[in-house]
């Protein structure tokens, strides 16, 4: 869970008025500017919903000094609002969840789809006759990576460029999946979300709960 960082309140200068394509911005406005879409940013992923006129006196308040809200207050305040955001996002991550698994459940049956004791499925799509890695191995790999609505999240082949990486270091589904793999072949990956990002998702397309797809190359198991 993201939590609400109390400097990212001196974000109220969002509302500065100017032309962005009008007129260039001073310095003071781009941190002012920046500062305020970080925030708004941070309150939509959270689905939080403020009266602003008295966020503004709030921040004027903490600017001068004259807070009218103890520490111990404030500190109630806001793990009330981390319990709010926590119980939207556990109800979010739930809801994901259950799509995954019935997409799971149907893509099991379809023809050339393995599933593994841990529950990641795998298709083969081209196998390869090299050596399989180990986990600790630093692996060339290529990659698309959507979620199963088929937005695209990830994609080093669209990047037109692999990538190499300690594949101890990565989510337990390519962990597992990668494994499998002879140098050479080409897998695509199923993985449910407590094999990839779990409850916290990634980013704001990579939601909690989700169950992801990997359409992965590998092409070499470099030296450790």
């Amino acid at each position: 869970m993201k939590k609400i960082v109390l400097i990212s309140l001196f974000a109220i200068f969002a509302t500065t008025i100017f032309n962005a394509k009008s007129q260039e911005m001073t310095q003071e406005q781009k941190i002012s500017y920046a500062l305020g879409a970080n925030v708004g940013e941070s309150f939509k992923t959270n689905g939080i919903t403020i009266d602003f006129e008295v966020f503004k006196e709030g921040f004027l308040a903490g600017m001068n000094g004259t807070n009218k809200f103890s520490q111990e207050q404030m500190q109630a305040i806001f793990q009330e609002l981390n319990q709010m955001i926590q119980a939207k996002q556990n109800a979010g991550a739930d809801a994901e969840k259950a799509i995954g698994k019935k997409f799971l459940d149907e893509n099991k049956t379809k023809e050339g789809v393995i599933t593994t004791a841990s529950g990641l499925q795998y298709k083969v799509v081209t196998m390869g006759t090299g050596a399989k890695p180990t986990a600790t191995d630093v692996v060339k790999v290529h990659y698309h990576g959507t979620t199963i609505d088929g937005t695209v999240f990830d994609s080093s082949v669209q990047r037109g460029e692999p990538i190499s990486f300690p594949l101890n270091q990565v989510i337990p589904g390519w962990t597992e999946g990668v494994q499998l793999m002879p140098v050479g072949s080409k897998f695509i990956f199923y993985i449910p979300s407590n094999l990839a990002y779990g409850d916290q998702g990634a980013g704001g397309v990579i939601k909690p709960g989700s169950t992801l797809i990997f359409e992965v190359e590998l092409i070499e198991i470099e030296k450790k």
